[in-house]
């Protein structure tokens, strides 16, 4: 999924109800940390990738979680780790961050291939191989196997939710940023339709805590998107009360936020509409491709979000309905 403006328009507000903290652009190591460059091969094939491990890895003997990120079209590992600012969360909290890089082998666009029948569905395709990936960095760094993240950008996004549903048993939850439902698109003509107009896809059969973000302003992928991911992820939970609330980030954007909890819980399906972003990483440094840093700060509240849910062991021995 090709993206058309590198940062969105910095709105100028005079009054705020909530300051934003700029995703930090440092990528180099914290003392004691790495992020190095690995290659996974499988039988359905091979993926270069960067890891950030924290220096507390170092110097403690305990179970990290493990957040995964998969960049949009024409981005790169590095690239979306500097736009994002994850890894300086991961070193600030205390999580492994695993970035794989798509092949223009695979995609000469760099795009995950979300929108082929072949690449939707759990073992088989490239979700398969990430899978295949996730658990070998999972048994490699003696990862929290409860605590397994995947979040994306774009064609990233639609990858990690078809991620989660496919593989409920290996992620925890799931971030989408500017993506489209599983099942959107088959093929090269549906998926344009998708993107312009929006398609609800298929129905989910299993509980997958989501936190969408999407600009209304977004004029690759229509907005309609976030709200049909949004939809399909609520269709497997009872009960949830709806809470929605506005905001403004200082100086910058206003957002709506809707949230689905159990009573006064936590959410279980969180969707931000940041009202005049396009299709950037809100919240994002400047010095990463497709940011907006006028935005509420998704990086943060995607870790937030994912770290109070966790996999049951019952869930990590039964593999998805699907």
């Amino acid at each position: 999924m090709r993206t058309s403006t590198r940062s969105a328009k910095t709105i100028g507000k005079t009054t705020a109800t909530k300051a934003n903290s700029q995703t930090p652009a440092k990528t180099a190591p914290a003392r004691g940390a790495s992020f190095k460059t690995g290659t996974h091969k499988s039988v359905h094939g091979y993926l270069q990738y960067k890891l950030y491990v924290p220096s507390v890895a170092q110097r403690d003997v305990i179970e990290l979680p493990l957040v995964v990120m998969l960049h949009g079209c024409g981005q790169t590992a590095d690239d979306f780790a500097r736009g994002t600012g994850m890894n300086a969360l991961a070193e600030q909290l205390g999580f492994l961050v695993l970035y794989p890089d798509q092949s223009r082998r695979a995609n000469i666009g760099g795009c995950w291939n979300w929108f082929k029948p072949e690449h939707q569905c759990r073992d088989t395709g490239e979700p398969a191989l990430i899978a295949s990936l996730t658990l070998q960095i999972v048994a490699e760094q003696n990862a929290d196997e409860a605590k397994v993240y995947v979040a994306g950008l774009s064609a990233g996004a639609s990858m990690a939710l078809i991620l989660g549903t496919a593989y409920p048993d290996v992620f925890a939850a799931v971030g989408v940023h500017s993506g489209l439902a599983v099942g959107a698109a088959h093929d090269a003509v549906s998926v344009m339709a998708a993107m312009q107009a929006g398609n609800p896809g298929q129905c989910h059969h299993d509980q997958l805590p989501t936190i969408i973000f999407h600009g209304a302003a977004d004029k690759v992928v229509n907005a309609r998107n976030g709200r049909f991911v949004a939809m399909r992820a609520l269709e497997p939970y009872d009960n949830l009360v709806k809470s929605e609330t506005k905001g403004r980030v200082r100086a910058g954007q206003d957002y709506t936020r809707t949230r689905h909890r159990v009573g006064e819980g936590r959410p279980y399906i969180e969707h931000w509409l940041v009202h005049d972003a396009g299709h950037a990483w809100s919240g994002g440094n400047p010095t990463g491709t497709y940011t907006d840093q006028t935005g509420p700060n998704a990086s943060q509240e995607m870790i937030r979000f994912f770290l109070r849910h966790r996999t049951t062991k019952k869930r990590r021995s039964m593999p998805s309905s699907k």
